[in-house]
């Protein structure tokens, strides 16, 4: 069971370092980038909400971890 919950462990920590190195890329490819401006701002916005639902989830297992055992 230990390895179990730090295989998850890691795993959510790839998920925020990922999602934290996509966003900077697609600020320095604003930067670099105008004509292609929006369709970064829009992956960002895609990352960012990716972000949000992979901690919600991680949340709500969380909660129902701790509510059954």
């Amino acid at each position: 069971m230990d390895l179990l919950k730090e295989m998850a462990e890691a795993l959510m920590i790839l998920i925020r370092v990922g999602a934290v190195l996509r966003v900077v890329y697609c600020f320095i490819h604003i930067g670099t980038d105008e004509e292609q401006s929006a369709s970064y701002k829009k992956r960002m916005k895609n990352t960012v909400i990716f972000y949000v639902l992979a901690e919600s989830i991680w949340q709500i297992k969380d909660l129902v971890m701790s509510y059954y055992m």
